[in-house]
């Protein structure tokens, strides 16, 4: 007979570790959610003006990285335009391609976001130490890093 797994297994097991890691993504959506909503944003819109924050790319790089079809990438962008969050602009390689980038009113909301969601996030993070967190940003950070190869 199969034993059935508890819930709360060993953290050290792979298992254990994604069961760790499900509830704090449940909670950090919860906070990206109600920031994006107090400011009247998706929490999709509020993923693209957060990658366009570093970045300039081109439309369908951002459709592709979000896992969007072309026309409602276009659909969102054109909402964003409209709001005077976003621009859109022809590639300086490929003039073909269409590059997004944030407007100045963009890159202000995205600083108050910023602000928001740390402060939002600061009960959960405030728990660790200084160095858990160090520790805990450069895990997350090769967690990600693995994904994108």
């Amino acid at each position: 007979m199969k034993k059935h797994k508890s819930m709360n297994q060993d953290p050290g097991t792979e298992e254990g570790l994604a069961d760790a890691l499900v509830p704090i993504a449940f909670a950090t959506m919860a906070i990206l959610n109600k920031v994006g909503a107090e400011n009247d944003l998706s929490l999709t819109l509020s993923r693209v003006l957060g990658i366009l924050w570093d970045r300039r790319p081109r439309m369908a790089e951002l459709a592709d990285y979000l896992g969007l079809e072309k026309q409602t990438m276009s659909g969102l962008i054109a909402r964003a335009e409209k709001r005077g969050l976003v621009a859109r602009a022809p590639n300086a390689e490929d003039g073909r391609a269409t590059d997004v980038f944030l407007t100045s009113e963009g890159t202000k909301l995205v600083k108050h976001l910023h602000a928001q969601t740390q402060q939002a996030l600061a009960p959960l993070t405030e728990q660790l130490s200084a160095s858990d967190q160090q520790i805990l940003r450069d895990l997350l950070r090769r967690m990600l890093g693995a994904r994108q190869t």
